[in-house]
């Protein structure tokens, strides 16, 4: 059984983006497609005094672009959320455990293309981070000559796929009779029941960058995405 999951990249996203990279063999980051603005490819939620802020990054208002064709003008956004992640958790128990990737992220390099700073900082809290051992890849990878779904399922046959984890999102689109047809198992992620953490500025928010989790709760931040699930608490995890 091969097990798969495509989703675009997505900047420093929440627990639940994590969540289904665990629970499958290979990711492919879906970045050759439809970058739609006001969504969740240059920004990100992060928990601030006032309650939850935005941090985003500034990629114009340019329409009819792939995900994979944005670029990013200026490198000025990355002080600033640098001195955002340092304001707001600079106190928290594990913010030093990460300080150095980070400042090497938001200060050391310079990012032109969002597909790729998406993935890096994926690819590296997964691994790094989390302790994921999912397999990485990228659509441009393979050659796909469908539309939409059509594309999709193209996508997960030539990937071998025979479990397909889904976003509950896609119920909007997905035609579950289609995947079926093509011997594709298809289970919707549920992301219900997360426990909660020791976040700073209550009330407590789930809805926020998986760098909130890292800050607060250092290497029992798997532990409180899917550990829970088959670990009594989080002392046994540990």
């Amino acid at each position: 059984m091969k097990r798969v999951a495509v989703l675009q990249s997505n900047y420093v996203p929440w627990k639940g983006y994590f969540d289904i990279i665990n629970d499958v063999d290979l990711f492919i980051f879906y970045d050759d497609n439809k970058y739609t603005k006001n969504d969740w490819r240059n920004r990100n939620k992060i928990k601030g005094q006032n309650g939850p802020e935005w941090m985003s990054i500034a990629v114009g208002d340019q329409t009819h672009r792939l995900i994979c064709e944005v670029e990013i003008p200026d490198q000025a956004w990355q002080q600033k959320h640098w001195r955002s992640l340092q304001h707001n958790y600079g106190k928290c128990a594990h913010f030093a455990r990460y300080r150095e990737f980070f400042e090497d992220v938001y200060l050391v390099r310079r990012w032109t293309s969002l597909s790729e700073l998406n993935q890096y900082l994926i690819r590296h809290i997964s691994h790094a981070f989390l302790g994921i051992t999912t397999e990485f890849q990228d659509s441009r990878q393979y050659s796909l000559s469908g539309l939409k779904q059509d594309r999709l399922i193209e996508l997960l046959t030539q990937a071998g796929t025979t479990h397909y984890v889904s976003g509950p999102a896609a119920r909007d689109y997905i035609d579950e009779a289609r995947f079926e047809a093509c011997r594709i198992d298809l289970t919707w992620k549920d992301y219900a029941g997360y426990p909660a953490y020791a976040q700073k500025f209550p009330p407590f928010e789930h809805g926020v960058s998986i760098l909130d989790l890292l800050f607060n709760t250092g290497p029992d931040a798997p532990w409180y995405i899917w550990g829970w699930r088959t670990v009594g608490s989080v002392e046994a995890w540990r």
